[in-house]
């Protein structure tokens, strides 16, 4: 590496004497020594220039947003031609009877703020999250239970107890009708959620029966669900890796992503969107892969949904009120 150094150059000069005649020539004088070389200030050496940081993209912008009269919207469910959206309304846990049902149209108005509301026309909501649709009746997760409605009015259609479970958080249909739940297994603590050590994938079949799918520590906080043909994709919220359970309810195919916190994921062609808390961050890739982000500063985003007719992922954003639709094809 060059590093700039100068260095002095001394010379030396040689004085000759001439004689003439026939007189004996004078003694010449002793050579004059040489003058010192005159050092000179040596030059710094050049840093290194500092590297450059890329500077990153600008974060992609939503095409439409709903606020009014959301208030903590945990889920959203493509319904044909309306979007539904679940609003807690106040902590993932309380029993409050206020939790409600939003209405949404793709072009950005909210329908009905309250489709379906705790309190009214005998609707028993405390903290709705993860929902799906049977043969016209939609389930929503509720805590300990799973509520059921009539998707086209809204009325009351009984509900579903699930023995043992504390944090009941998504659901996902499967193509045969069955129902999955997952219990994300927390409860409140002092100062944040604790671990309750019900961990469990729930399946409820055509008659109404319940049984559990899988259970266990492997599941590490089950949240988002994606039913299909070759078992149950899992997103978990107390880790990175999305995992697929099997019919025997054994983990296969654990995928890390870049973050955790994990919540919704959905199919979007042959690859999987799934949305991080820790991230904020929607990520996109598939089993066995990796995992890249196509959102990004997005804080919050809950149980996302994605309507394939628009090609839009739907972004709960659970701290700010509000929905979000972003292009992704």
């Amino acid at each position: 590496m060059i590093d700039g150094r100068h260095f002095a150059l001394g010379l030396l000069a040689a004085v000759c004497v001439g004689c003439g005649g026939g007189a004996p020539p004078a003694e010449a004088p002793p050579p004059e020594p040489p003058a010192p070389a005159v050092p000179t200030a040596e030059a710094p050496p050049a840093e290194d220039p500092k590297p450059v940081e890329p500077e990153a993209p600008p974060a992609p912008k939503p095409v439409v947003t709903w606020k009014d009269g959301l208030s903590t919207p945990e889920s959203v469910l493509v319904d044909g031609d309306r979007y539904l959206v679940s609003n807690i309304d106040g902590k993932p846990l309380d029993v409050d009877g206020n939790g409600f049902i939003s209405e949404l149209a793709p072009d950005g108005k909210v329908l009905r703020a309250k489709f379906i509301a705790g309190g009214e026309n005998k609707v028993k909501l405390d903290a709705p999250k993860g929902m799906g649709i049977v043969k016209g009746i939609l389930y929503v997760a509720d805590i300990t239970r799973v509520r059921k409605f009539d998707a086209k009015s809204g009325a009351p259609k009984g509900e579903i107890a699930i023995k043992g479970a504390t944090f009941l958080n998504d659901i996902a249909v499967a193509e045969d009708g069955r129902i999955f739940v997952s219990d994300t297994g927390m409860k409140a603590g002092e100062k944040d959620f604790e671990p309750t050590g019900t961990d469990a994938i729930y399946v409820i079949d055509k008659a109404g029966r319940v049984k559990a799918y899988a259970k266990g520590e492997a599941l590490t906080r089950p949240n988002g669900l994606l039913a299909t043909a070759d078992g149950v994709l899992v997103a978990p919220f107390g880790s990175n890796e999305v995992s697929r359970f099997d019919a025997k309810g054994e983990r296969q195919d654990a995928t890390a992503l870049p973050k955790g916190g994990l919540d919704g994921i959905v199919a979007v062609g042959d690859s999987l969107l799934v949305s991080s808390w820790q991230g904020s961050a929607v990520y996109r890739g598939k089993l066995g892969g990796t995992f890249e982000p196509v959102l990004w500063n997005v804080k919050a985003p809950a149980d996302i949904a994605y309507d394939s007719k628009l090609g839009r992922v739907l972004v709960p954003r659970f701290m700010d009120n509000a929905v979000e639709a972003y292009e992704i094809k």
